[in-house]
């Protein structure tokens, strides 16, 4: 690759990392912002809903990343920020839930109601319907005819 070449993917590069995110916005500890950073990543916008905060431009993922920011600049762990929006906005908050007995349950129902179809579906179609009973008049029928046939 030529020197220019070189110079052109650096510029990019340097110019895509700047759009990423405004510089005012950001922490002046660079090790905090990578924290913040890896955050953003496991962080849901409520508003997108299958988008991390770090990918979103809504403004509620703006706000959300300077919460984010704003707990990682008062020295708090990762766990203590998730548990912090976690409880503030609910476990649907993280991209990635913890496992708990209901997230399982969440899971689990749909497959299980499928099953219990199936189940019954194939105990109707194992045991044959019942004859059914004859009427007064349809036994008597029955048997005029058969004394006729005789």
């Amino acid at each position: 690759m030529s020197g220019l070449a070189r110079w052109l993917v650096v510029a990019c590069a340097v110019l895509c990392l700047g759009a990423a995110s405004d510089p005012t916005e950001r922490l002046a500890d660079p090790g905090q912002e990578a924290r913040a950073r890896a955050l953003f990543k496991e962080v849901r916008c409520l508003v997108c809903q299958n988008e991390s905060i770090d990918a979103s431009n809504a403004e509620l993922a703006q706000d959300l990343r300077a919460i984010v920011r704003q707990e990682v600049a008062q020295g708090r762990t990762d766990i203590e920020v998730r548990r912090f929006l976690t409880d503030r906005y609910g476990e649907y908050v993280l991209l990635k839930p913890r496992f708990s007995w209901a997230n399982a349950a969440l899971w689990l129902i749909p497959f299980l109601v499928v099953l219990a179809g199936g189940g019954m579906l194939a105990s109707r179609w194992r045991t044959p319907p019942p004859e059914p009973e004859l009427t007064g008049a349809e036994s008597e029928a029955l048997a005029r005819l058969r004394q006729d046939e005789t």
